[in-house]
């Protein structure tokens, strides 16, 4: 890429030449980001701690891993020169197709958080949400460079860095290593699934940041997956496989390839978008920059008459994302648009997504064909930032015109539920966006699930429609078979399920019939096994603990709080993680009001575990095979010596601190033995006579 020569061709008015040099760029990195020097020493240090771990003698670095130049990058510099010519460029509103060269150009620039500079001023941000289709109604800058000549700090950067290059050349003659470039061989990195980048939390360069979403990575489907190539002293770029974004459609064209259908407005606006999102997503500064330009109310603007018309606008993924993203990034701007009227825009916009019908009632009626692609990203869009705007509903009493706008949208949430996409994928992705929200609402809003009207085919409970419900349960039984990101995909539903089961009762009813059956077999453990309940029993004592609770809080409440039927189903071994924490290990508390929230249906008992209920070992959940009595054959004085031997063995643990005695305090819980034993009247009535230490005394 040769920046003079395209400042050149804008100087000159040659629009063909412009276009040309723009598209070989746009063909050669369609599919690269860059890394930046953090990332290379991060993986130079992977790489020395993989060599020490596998006991080389000798660490030889590469010619990728070894870049240690306290000079800038010269491909950096160029870059960032690039994106500054074509940020000034696109503001002399260049023709069409030109026009949409230099923004796939930028969209790929704006990947390299290097390189941000242009792209994060007021007016670049400005021009780029006009170009998208966003009226922020803020009036654009006065720009600072020459009029005359705005290129002219550019070409003098780039002549200082061809100087510095060519300087470079010449000192290294001679000193490069012949066998470098040829040994080279490439790096494979951390190898993931295809949407990785959007999962793990993280961007591609490490960086967190909190919110709901925050799994959730570029527009540019911009996973981490493929091979590192470059020179020893060049570039380091990485290929991007296709993605969640890539799914949907294809990758984007390159300048000249024009998407089959899209009117060349359309994708212009797309284009701006998208470099909207990737510069806001890397750039700290991009987003309170976005947050003082009002581009936020633009958006919604432009959301607002898009949802009045009949058909959405093609763009309207990316506003969607756009949109998101800021309200993922800054907590002020979610409470600005709930302010604003976000979750009635976003509802309609929902409904838009699934074309949804009402029937009799205030009630959807069902979808048969499948949600198309596009429909259901832009839903799932919807639903994300739904869940930003009301993420704490739940813990407030709604007013009365919230409660009707929660309930609305219960409503077509129960419908996400029911509806599928095109792909399996899709379709998990839909119900998993679905429960998020869900879970974010009040429950006294949640009341509408139930009342859907019954069809032949529905499932329910006590005349109630229970067809939502099942729907969460058979996608939570995949997720547990599919045992990937069970966390993140789990701990959602087993939330809601586990909360809406506390304030529905015939939902709790439901649930237990379908993940606590009347036991029947107790041969087998509880966590043993391939029924849901087996499951859920095994998440009990998962390494992680939030999960562990989950599951543990929702067997829990569909036993009605009762420990006794809690370790029944689960077993006192399993059950113990959840009875500690809540003090109680002891059994139920005498003082306990639960039981009386909950209604008297009673839990009767299977006759093949009456037959068997005297031989289960309450610690495992199971009959156990019976064990010869290890004491059979000893005389009383052998079992008294057995004993007291057994006694000075744990008090030989005891006081060299391998293990130390518990106890459970007049809470339940779980508390040291020699807590326990100490008794503070005496301790009070031995410091009044003086501090006699009467332990002498103790047999």
């Amino acid at each position: 890429m040769d920046v003079e020569d395209i400042i050149r061709c804008i100087k000159e008015g040659d629009e063909d030449g412009i276009w040309v040099q723009l598209q070989h760029f746009n063909r050669e990195y369609a599919q690269c980001f860059f890394f930046d020097e953090e990332e290379q020493e991060r993986r130079r240090r992977q790489e020395l701690e993989q060599f020490k771990k596998n006991k080389v003698r000798d660490y030889l670095p590469d010619s990728d891993s070894d870049y240690d130049e306290k000079a800038e990058d010269p491909d950096v510099i160029l870059r960032l020169n690039l994106a500054a010519v074509l940020t000034q460029y696109i503001r002399s509103d260049p023709p069409g197709r030109v026009l949409r060269a230099c923004l796939q150009t930028l969209r790929i620039l704006s990947r390299d958080k290097k390189i941000l500079g242009p792209l994060v001023t007021d007016n670049s941000l400005l021009i780029l949400a006009k170009l998208g289709g966003v009226n922020s109604g803020v009036p654009s800058r006065d720009d600072e460079d020459d009029p005359e000549n705005p290129y002219a700090s550019i070409l003098e950067a780039l002549a200082e860095v061809r100087r510095s290059d060519d300087h470079g050349h010449r000192s290294a003659d001679g000193d490069v290593d012949d066998g470098n470039e040829d040994d080279y061989e490439p790096h494979s990195s951390a190898e993931g699934s295809g949407d990785s980048a959007q999962d793990d939390g993280t961007d591609p360069e490490g960086e967190e940041y909190t919110g709901y979403g925050a799994h959730y990575g570029r527009v540019d489907s911009n996973t981490t997956h493929a091979c590192v190539g470059g020179q020893p002293r060049g570039s380091i770029q990485k290929m991007l496989a296709r993605g969640k974004k890539d799914n949907r459609m294809s990758i984007a064209p390159v300048a000249g390839d024009e998407e089959e259908g899209e009117a060349s407005e359309d994708i212009q606006r797309k284009e701006a978008m998208k470099v909207l999102c990737n510069v806001v997503y890397n750039s700290v500064w991009a987003q309170e920059r976005a947050s003082e330009l009002r581009l936020l109310s633009g958006v919604t603007e432009a959301l607002g008459s898009e949802a009045r018309s009949l058909s959405p606008h093609c763009g309207q993924f990316y506003e969607l994302r756009f949109m998101f993203l800021l309200t993922a990034l800054r907590p002020e701007l979610r409470t600005q648009l709930k302010q604003e009227g976000g979750v009635p825009l976003l509802t309609a916009l929902l409904e838009q997504c699934l074309e949804v019908q009402w029937g009799e009632q205030n009630h959807v009626l069902p979808r048969v064909p499948p949600v198309p692609p596009e429909a259901s990203q832009r839903a799932m869009e919807a639903l994300k930032t739904l869940f930003n705007i009301t993420h704490s509903a739940h813990t407030q009493e709604p007013s009365e015109e919230d409660s009707a706008l929660y309930r609305h949208l219960a409503v077509i949430l129960g419908h996400c539920l029911m509806v599928t996409c095109e792909g399996e994928k899709e379709t998990d992705d839909l119900r998993g966006h679905t429960v998020n929200l869900l879970s974010a609402l009040p429950l006294s809003c949640l009341d509408v699930l139930a009342t859907v009207p019954l069809s032949p085919n529905s499932e329910q409970w006590e005349g109630l429609n229970m067809d939502g419900v099942h729907s969460l349960l058979l996608y939570m039984e995949r997720k547990l078979e599919k045992g990937h990101k069970v966390k993140e995909k789990l701990t959602p539903v087993l939330n809601f399920l586990t909360e809406i089961s506390r304030a529905h009762r015939q939902t709790r009813r439901y649930l237990r019939q379908q993940i606590l059956p009347p036991l029947r077999d107790v041969s087998l453990r509880p966590e043993h096994g391939t029924t849901l309940k087996s499951r859920l029993v095994r998440l009990m004592t998962h390494v992680d603990t939030e999960l562990k609770h989950c599951a543990a809080d929702l067997l829990f409440i569909l036993c009605k709080e009762n420990v006794g039927r809690f370790v029944k189903y689960t077993g006192y071994g399993n059950a113990a993680g959840l009875l500690a924490t809540r003090g109680l290990l002891g059994g139920q508390s005498k003082s306990s009001v639960v039981t009386a929230y909950y209604s008297s249906d009673s839990d009767s008992d299977t006759e093949e575990y009456r037959q068997a209920k005297g031989r289960v070992n309450l610690v495992t959940g199971r009959v156990e095979e019976e064990q010869p009595d290890p004491m059979q054959g000893m005389t009383e004085e052998e079992k008294e010596e057995e004993a007291r031997r057994l006694v000075s063995l744990f008090s030989k643990l005891s006081r060299e601190n391998v293990i130390q005695p518990m106890g459970l305090n007049a809470e339940g819980r779980l508390t040291p033995m020699s807590g326990l034993m100490t008794d503070p009247m005496a301790e009070e009535n031995d410091q009044e006579n003086g501090g006699v230490d009467d332990l002498e005394d103790v047999e």
